[in-house]
Order: C-alpha cells, then structure tokens, then sequence
C-alpha cells in the first residue's frame, strides 16, 4: 500500500512539474518546445488512468500551469491592492484554483467520454480525443463567467510555424493544432513499430510545415500609404495612480512626450493616462491639447475615465481629440478590478475590492470605430484584447488595430510580456497591424503576422515612433470566428465515438 502511495505522490511531482514547465513556452522566455512536452506528459498520464484519477492528475498538473503563468495575480493584490500578505496569498491561490479547476475538468471529461464510449483505439485517443477535449475546455474557459483565456496554449505559437493558422482558426486552433503535435511526440515514443514511428513524424511534419506555407499567404491588403504613430508611455507610478495632486504631473508628463512628436499622424495615450473624469478637463486642458492637434495636423487618443452626470455612471473610456471628438467605453471589465460582482456583499470585506475607480460600467457592445489619421481603427482597452471573437466585430471595416492597457498592475512580472504575445496574436488573426501603447510597459508596434517591429523598454518614460501599414480584407477568422474550430472538435468527437463504435 505504501509503494503504490509513493507510486502516485511521484506522478503527481512529475505532472506538477510538468505544468510549471508550460509557462516557460509563454512570453517573455518563448521556449516554445515546452508547449508541446508538458501537454504530452499530461496526456501519458491520463491514457490509463480512471476518471477520478485524471482529475487529480489535471488538477497538480493545472496547479502547476497557473501557479507559474499567473502567480502576477500576487503583485497586483499585494503590491498594489493593500491587502495584507495572508489576504494576497490567499486570494492568488484561490484564483489559482480556479483557473486550475478547468484542466481537472478537462481531464476528467476527456477520460469519462473514453471510458463512457468504451473508445480503446490509442490513436483515436491520443489525435481526436485529448487534443479536441484541450481545446474545447480552452474555449469554455474564455467563455464562463465572462472568461479567462489568458495562457491559452495557442498564445506560446506566435512566432513558430503554427502561428500560420492563426488566421484561420484562431487561437483555440492553434491551441489544438499545438496540443495534437504533444499527442503525436507521445505517439512518436509509445510506438515500437519503425513504420508506426515514421507516420506519426510525417504527420507531426505536416502539421508543421503547413503552419509555414499559411505563414506565407497574405490574407488582407494594403490599403493606402504607411502612417507615423508615436506611442507614449508616461511611466508614471501605480501606487498614485489617482491621487488628486498628481494629476497636473502626469498632464505635464504626457504632454511634454507628445510636443516631441507632433510630426507624427497618430499620437497614442495609454488607458486612464489621465486619471480624472473628462468633463472636468474638457474645456481646458483637453480644448487646449485639441488646438495644438490641429495646429500640428495630428490627433490624439488618449485614455480617461468618462462620467455620465445623469446616470450616475462612469465608464473607462478612450477619448480622441485632434480633427474630431470621439468615445470608446471599454465594453469587457476585469472582474473585481473594474467592477465587484456582488459588490453589496464583498466590499468593505477587503481592502483590495474598494479600490478607486472598481465600479465602471460596461459601454455599449456595438460602438463605433475610432475614426482618426484618416483610418478606421478598432480600439481595445486593456484585457479586452484577450477576447478575439469580440475584437472582429470591427472588422473588416477597421484598417488598424489599437489597445491601451495599464500594465502597471503587474510589476516586474509575466503579465506584461503575456499580454503583448496576446496582442500579437489578435494581429495575426486578423490581419491586421496592432498599436499597443502601454502605462510602463510593453508598448509595442506589431505587423500584421503578429512581428515586433518596434518596442519600448519597461519601466522607463519612452515614445515608440514608427510606420505602421493600414489594411483592408478580412482573415477566415475575421470571417467565421471560433465557428470552424467549434465544429472541428464536433464532428471529430462525435467522429471517434461512431469510429470505435463499428470497428469493434
């Protein structure tokens, strides 16, 4: 009894491990290799395991995944947030838990259908099974309750050969397509058979080499000449964010960047680079930004919070001036960073809910384009670029894509470099070139097949100046969504269970 106990205490290190592993495959250390080893160490475990089994392996597994890739959840409760150090460590592992409890579900779904549909073919397993059920619970998780897609196995490809399907079939495609690759190298080594070996390397190659063909095709077109934008990151501190006396400071500080480069076509302010409601800025400082715009044929987007006077609401917003006035309320909030769920129970409990400005109002789902530099621009703020089935419904008409994000939250962690990978992924999919302008940093110029062409340091007051391309056409994303993913894990598993049905 003792030995199979320490039979299972070592699977689990291994599976825990083998999660801690999988962020390393992630942004800024991009050891793409990982997301494809780690899944197959999952996948070896669950192939004979029962289904309560599987939820134990997919929870240490999942513990570890998440522990890592989201342990910037800690910063941004303790650092900044003012809670205690037991309130921030509580509060990370719970998230934690959370995030981890869809790869025990995952796990335990994909094992019950096995077991349910008496499925024993191992390839049908290991090609249809695991990867299809690794991405459908992907795709549930950036759905439920508003959705957490961060760490989707898809982001860790952006810049190998499968990110030519990102186009196509977005980043739960990719996501599939990187978790089917895990399912063949497992094969690869579980096979005896030389000819068994060579098939499965062929596939895997395949896969691989048609991500670099689709990298090669250019889905949209060039529409007009190339723009000037400057990026500005004001690098002021989190910790006062919205203290009163600092506000003529980060006006100064913004406004003195952006004197630098009045040249430039496009001038971009990170999300609540001002940090008060705009109708108090409206008539002055705004009015007097808005003439040197025109003086300078400029605009300007810059982010702030938005009060509607009558309803008592307030939105956070970006907000152009420069040839003309224009609003965009962010439309996706953070859970419990932008607004409470169940706000008349949870506030007052910890600090970290009453936090300044944790009570915006989501804006109208079918806003319009920012209209600016003569360009139709798609605007996200912050975590909204992490949902792309959402960001296509600006487009085909966008020509540009834009995202303002805080980043400040996080410190010196992941975040930041996930969150530009996650940028650069939404440039892939559509086609499209990605102005990212951050508060410290990543603030970055991305090409539209998800390339860097320029970025900032952190941590510094910087501009990031360059040409970026406007577009016009649509991807097949654009086009259909997570619709053709969707109905690829249908039909497979409802393919594999009518497989193993008549070939018995």
């Amino acid at each position: 009894m003792q030995k199979i106990t320490d039979s299972v205490k070592i699977k689990y290190l291994l599976l825990f491990l083998a999660g801690a592993l999988l962020p390393l495959a992630f942004s800024p250390l991009n050891f793409y290799l990982f997301s494809v080893l780690s899944p197959a160490v999952l996948f070896y475990f669950l192939l004979s395991a029962s289904p309560r089994q599987a939820a134990w392996f997919g929870w240490w597994f999942g513990m570890g995944f998440f522990g890592v890739g989201v342990s910037w959840v800690f910063v941004a409760i303790y650092v900044f947030g003012l809670s205690s150090i037991f309130t921030a460590t509580l509060l990370t592992l719970m998230s934690i838990a959370v995030v981890a409890s869809f790869i025990v579900l995952q796990s335990y779904i994909s094992v019950t259908f096995i077991k349910k549909f008496n499925i024993t073919n191992k390839a049908i397993i290991l090609l249809i099974v695991f990867p299809l059920f690794w991405a459908l619970l992907e795709w549930f998780r950036g759905w439920f309750l508003t959705g957490f897609p961060w760490l989707s196995l898809g982001y860790s490809q952006t810049a190998s050969f499968l990110s030519g399907y990102a186009p196509i079939l977005g980043v739960y495609g990719v996501s599939w397509l990187t978790a089917l690759s895990a399912a063949l190298l497992l094969m690869f080594f579980l096979y005896s058979k030389t000819k068994n070996k060579v098939l499965v390397f062929l596939s895997f190659i395949i896969i691989w080499f048609a991500g670099a063909g689709f990298k090669q095709i250019n889905w949209t077109e060039l529409k007009g000449k190339k723009i000037k934008v400057s990026l500005v990151q004001g690098n002021v501190e989190q910790a006062n964010k919205w203290d009163p006396d600092k506000v003529e400071k980060r006006k100064k500080t913004y406004l003195s960047l952006s004197k630098k480069n009045w040249d430039s076509d496009l001038i971009l302010w990170p999300e609540n680079s001002l940090t008060t409601y705009y109708h108090n800025l409206e008539n002055n400082f705004l009015a007097s930004l808005s003439r040197q715009a025109k003086k300078n044929n400029t605009d300007i987007i810059l982010g702030l919070p938005v009060l509607d006077r009558e309803k008592r609401q307030y939105f956070s917003s970006l907000v152009s001036v420069g040839q003309s006035t224009q609003f965009y309320h962010k439309n996706h909030l953070v859970p419990f960073g932008e607004y409470v769920p169940l706000a008349s129970i949870l506030r007052g409990l910890i600090a970290f809910f009453d936090l300044p400005m944790s009570g915006f109002t989501p804006g109208q789902y079918d806003q319009k384009l920012f209209s600016a530099a003569g360009q139709k621009i798609a605007p996200t703020i912050c975590y909204e670029d992490a949902f792309g089935e959402d960001l296509i419904r600006f487009l085909p008409e966008a020509n540009l894509l834009l995202n303002a994000s805080n980043n400040a939250w996080y410190g010196d962690s992941f975040a930041p470099h996930q969150h530009l990978q996650i940028s650069q992924m939404r440039a892939l999919e559509t086609g499209r070139d990605m102005m990212r302008v951050t508060t410290n940093g990543v603030s970055a110029l991305i090409n539209y097949k998800g390339e860097i062409m320029s970025r900032s340091p952190q941590f510094k007051a910087h501009v990031v100046s360059g040409m970026v391309q406007p577009r016009t056409g649509a991807t097949p994303y654009v086009l259909w969504g997570n619709n053709p993913i969707l109905l690829i894990i249908f039909f497979g598993l409802i393919g594999s269970f009518v497989y193993q049905r008549y070939s018995e």
